[in-house]
C-alpha cells in the first residue's frame, strides 16, 4: 500500500495508536501486578507462547498471509533482541513505578541515534545529538539517581532501551522485505523458544504453579499476551491507515495512560521532577522517532508496521 493510500484516513491511524498505547500501558501495569505472584520466566513464556499462538491461528485463518520467511536470521535475531528487552522489562516492573519505566522505554528512538552512530557508523546531525541529550537529561531527572525513588532497577529498563534499539535498527534495514504480520507470528515463536528452557530452568512444574493459583491471576497473565499481540497488531492497522511521520509521536501518549494505570492500580502518582523529565524524554522521543521515519522516506525505503514499534513488551 503507497504512502498517499495510507494517508486516506489519519484520524483512525492515530486513534489504532493511543489504542495500542492503552494497550501495552495497561500491559505493563498487568506486568506490575503479577510480579507479586509469578516468576519473570513464567509471564515471559506466557507472553510470548498465546503470542505464538494467536498469530499462528491468524495466519492459518488467512489465505493471503504466511508462515514463509525470506530471512530467517533476521526473524531469529530480532525476535531474540525483543526477546531480551520484554524480559528486562518485565524484571524491572516488579521494583519500579509504571509511570517512570515507561518513560524510560521511550528513550528507544533516542537510543537508536547512539547505536546506529557506534554500529553502523552513520553520520548523526547536530540536531540528533541535542536530541540525545535532552532525552538523557530527562532520564536522569525521572531517575535521581541517590534520591532512592527508582534507583538501580532502573538500569533493567536501560538495558530494554539499548537492546529494543538495536532491534529497530534491524527491522528498519530487513522488515520491509518481510510481511508484517509474517514477522509478528515470529516475535513471538522466537521468544517462546528462548523463553521455554529459561522457565524450565526455574521452575520445576509451571502447570502446578499454575493450576494452584487463583483464576483471576491466570486471567491476568492471558491479558498479558492479548493485550501485547493486540497492541502490536493494532501498530500494524495503524500504518495502513496513516503515514508513520504521523503516527509515530502519538505513541508517547503511552507516557500518560501508564501514569493513569499506576494511579488506578497501585496510587501511583509522579512527582512533580517526575513529570518534568518524562515531559523531555516524550518531546524529544517523539522528535527522534519521527526524523527517523523522515530519513528512511528521504532514502525511499517503504516503511514497515513493525519499524514504528518502540514498544519492548
Amino acid at each position: 500500500m503507497t504512502a498517499s493510500a495510507r494517508g486516506h484516513h489519519p484520524l483512525l491511524g492515530i486513534t489504532f495508536v493511543v489504542a495500542a498505547a492503552c494497550c501495552f500501558a495497561t500491559m505493563d501495569t498487568t506486568v506490575r501486578y503479577l510480579g507479586a505472584f509469578f516468576s519473570v520466566s513464567l509471564v515471559l513464556w506466557a507472553r510470548y507462547g498465546l503470542h505464538a499462538a494467536i498469530m499462528t491461528l491468524w495466519i492459518a485463518l488467512s489465505p493471503q498471509r504466511s508462515f514463509r520467511t525470506t530471512n530467517p536470521m533476521f526473524q531469529i535475531a530480532r525476535g531474540a533482541l525483543l526477546a531480551f528487552s520484554s524480559a528486562m522489562a518485565f524484571a524491572a516492573l516488579r521494583r519500579m513505578p509504571v509511570a517512570e519505566f515507561t518513560a524510560i522505554i521511550m528513550l528507544t528512538p533516542v537510543i537508536a541515534t547512539v547505536v546506529a552512530r557506534v554500529w553502523l557508523k552513520e553520520a548523526v546531525a547536530p540536531l540528533r545529538w541535542a536530541l540525545v541529550a535532552g532525552g538523557f537529561v530527562g532520564a536522569l531527572i525521572v531517575i535521581r539517581p541517590g534520591s532512592g525513588i527508582v534507583g538501580w532497577a532502573a538500569l533493567m529498563p536501560l538495558a530494554a532501551a539499548f537492546s529494543n534499539a538495536g532491534f529497530q535498527i534491524m527491522t528498519s534495514r530487513f522488515a520491509p522485505h518481510e510481511d508484517p504480520f509474517t514477522t509478528n507470528f515470529y516475535t513471538g515463536a522466537t521468544g517462546v523458544t528462548i523463553a521455554t528452557p529459561i522457565l524450565l530452568a526455574n521452575l520445576l512444574d509451571p502447570i502446578a504453579v499454575l493450576s494452584a493459583a487463583p483464576t483471576h491471576q491466570v486471567l491476568a497473565l492471558v491479558a498479558v499476551a492479548v493485550l501485547g499481540t493486540a497492541g502490536h497488531l493494532l501498530l500494524i492497522l495503524a500504518l495502513g491507515k496513516a503515514p508513520a511521520s504521523t503516527l509515530m509521536p502519538f505513541q508517547y501518549v503511552q507516557i500518560a495512560v501508564a501514569a493513569l494505570a499506576g494511579f488506578v492500580a497501585f496510587g501511583a502518582v509522579p512527582d512533580g521532577w517526575g513529570w518534568l523529565g518524562m515531559a523531555i524524554i516524550g518531546v524529544c522521543g517523539a522528535a527522534s522517532a519521527w526524523l527517523n521515519v523522515r530519513v528512511a522516506a528521504a532514502r525511499q525505503r517503504p516503511v514497515s508496521a513493525v519499524q514504528v514499534d518502540t514498544i519492548a513488551e
